[in-house]
C-alpha cells in the first residue's frame, strides 16, 4: 500500500517538482527500505496487540491442553493462553500489505499458504478446546486439508506460468552445482513432479515445526533464523546481477520476498517477547503449521528447495527424532531416546529448559549461516 501511496502516485507524479520531500519519498522503491520497515511494523504490532491478545484469550478460557504422557513438569503450562500463533499470522499479513509490492503472484501465493495452513491449526486447536483434550484433528485429517492446500499452490503456479505471464521455472537448483542455475539446465523435473516436491517440501515442513513447538520459545526461535536466510535469499536470486554473479536461478519477481521475510522476523520477534520462558502465550497449531508452511513456501519460490534442509535443520532433526523412535518402537520394542522429539530426551536428561532452548537456537543460527555459504560455492 505504501508503495503505490508514497512512490508511484505522490512521486511519480510530483518527481518533476524541486520539492525535497517528494524527492525523499523516491526511496520507497528500495525492496531494502521497505523490508526494514516491515520488519519493525510487524514487530510493532505484535508488541502492542501481545498483550490485549492474551487476555482476550484468557477471557475465552483458550487454554493450552496437555499431553497425559508428556514430562510432568509441563502439566505446569496447562491454561496457558494458545492459538497466539493467529497474532504472528495478523502481524506478518498486515505488515506485509503495508510494505511490500502486490502486484506479483509470488506475495499472494505465501500469503495463502500462510493463510491456509494456520486455518487447519486453527481448526485443530479449536477441536482441542471444545473436547478438552491434547488431540485435536486425526492425523489424517490434518494430511488431507494440508495436502489439499498443497496441491492449490502449486495448481495456482501452473496456471500462472502456462496462461499467464509468470516466469516461473520447474528447475531445482541444487546446491555447489553452478549448471543447475540455467532455468534449461540438468535438473528440469517438469510441472507434474514437481507437484511432489512442492507437497513434499511444503507438509513436511509444517509438521516439522509443529513437532518443534513443545518448550518456551523453541520453535519461534528458528523462525528468526529462517526468515533472516531466506530474506537474502530472495533478495540475491530476485536481482539479475546478484544471481549471475553468485551463478544462482534468477527468479524474476522473488526480490519481493524479502519484504515478507522482514514482516516475518519482526513478527517472530514481537512473539518472543511473550513466548519466552516463561511463556504467557502459545503459538498452539495455528501458529506452527502457519510457520512451517511459511518457510516452506519460501524455499519452494526462492528455488531453494535444497537447501531447506539445512536452513531449518533444527526443525528437520526434532522430526526425524520422532521417527526413529517411533519405528525402533515398533521393530524392536525399545526407546531410542528417553522421549521424543528431541527436545523432550534432554529435558528428561536433565537439561533446564532455558538452556535446551538457547542451545538449539544456536545450532539453529549456525545452520542457516552454514546454508548461505553454499551460495557462493559453485
Amino acid at each position: 500500500m505504501f508503495y503505490y501511496l508514497f512512490y508511484e502516485l505522490i512521486y511519480g507524479r510530483f518527481k518533476d517538482q524541486d520539492w525535497y520531500l517528494v524527492k525523499a519519498l523516491n526511496v520507497f522503491q528500495y525492496v531494502t527500505f521497505r523490508t526494514a520497515y516491515a520488519s519493525i511494523t510487524a514487530m510493532l504490532i505484535s508488541l502492542v496487540f501481545g498483550r490485549k491478545v492474551i487476555d482476550g484469550l484468557k477471557k475465552w478460557n483458550i487454554g493450552q491442553q496437555i499431553r497425559e504422557e508428556g514430562p510432568q513438569a509441563h502439566i505446569a503450562k496447562r491454561e496457558t493462553p494458545t492459538m497466539g500463533g493467529l497474532l504472528i499470522i495478523a502481524s506478518v499479513i498486515i505488515s506485509t500489505l503495508l510494505w511490500a509490492r502486490l502486484s506479483g503472484l509470488y506475495i499472494w501465493l505465501t500469503i495463502l499458504a500462510t493463510l491456509g495452513f494456520g486455518a487447519i491449526g486453527f481448526a485443530d486447536d479449536y477441536v482441542k478446546l471444545v473436547k478438552r483434550r491434547s488431540l485435536g484433528l486425526t492425523g489424517r485429517q490434518k494430511l488431507l486439508f494440508q495436502l489439499i492446500v498443497a496441491v492449490a499452490i502449486w495448481l495456482a503456479l501452473f496456471i500462472s506460468t502456462r496462461y499467464f505471464s509468470t516466469k516461473y521455472s520447474w528447475n531445482v537448483s541444487i546446491p555447489f552445482f553452478k549448471s543447475t542455475a540455467d532455468p534449461n539446465g540438468i535438473s528440469v523435473i517438469g510441472p507434474y513432479l514437481y507437484l511432489v516436491l512442492v507437497i513434499v517440501v511444503l507438509l513436511g515442513a509444517t509438521n516439522a515445526v509443529n513437532l518443534t513447538d513443545g518448550l518456551d520459545g523453541l520453535a519461534i526461535g528458528p523462525v528468526i533464523m529462517a526468515g533472516g536466510a531466506f530474506g537474502v535469499i530472495a533478495y540475491l536470486t530476485g536481482n539479475f546481477r546478484a544471481a549471475d554473479y553468485l551463478k544462482i536461478l534468477n527468479v524474476r519477481g522473488a526480490g519481493e520476498l524479502t519484504v515478507f521475510c522482514g514482516a516475518l522476523i519482526g513478527a517472530a520477534v514481537g512473539f518472543l517477547w511473550f513466548n519466552c520462558h516463561p511463556a504467557e502465550m502459545f503459538m498452539g497449531d495455528a501458529g506452527s503449521l502457519a510457520l512451517g508452511a511459511t518457510i516452506g513456501m519460501l524455499a519452494v519460490l526462492t528455488k531453494a528447495e535444497l537447501l531447506l534442509p539445512l536452513i531449518g535443520g533444527l526443525y528437520v532433526v526434532e522430526a526425524v527424532s520422532v521417527i526413529i523412535q517411533v519405528a525402533s518402537f515398533k521393530l524392536t520394542g525399545r526407546r531410542i531416546f528417553r522421549m521424543a522429539p528431541l527436545h523432550h530426551h534432554y529435558e528428561l536428561s536433565g537439561w533446564a529448559e532455558p538452556k535446551i532452548v538457547v542451545r538449539f537456537w544456536i545450532v539453529s543460527f549456525a545452520l542457516a549461516l552454514l546454508a548461505l555459504t553454499t551460495l557462493k560455492l559453485r
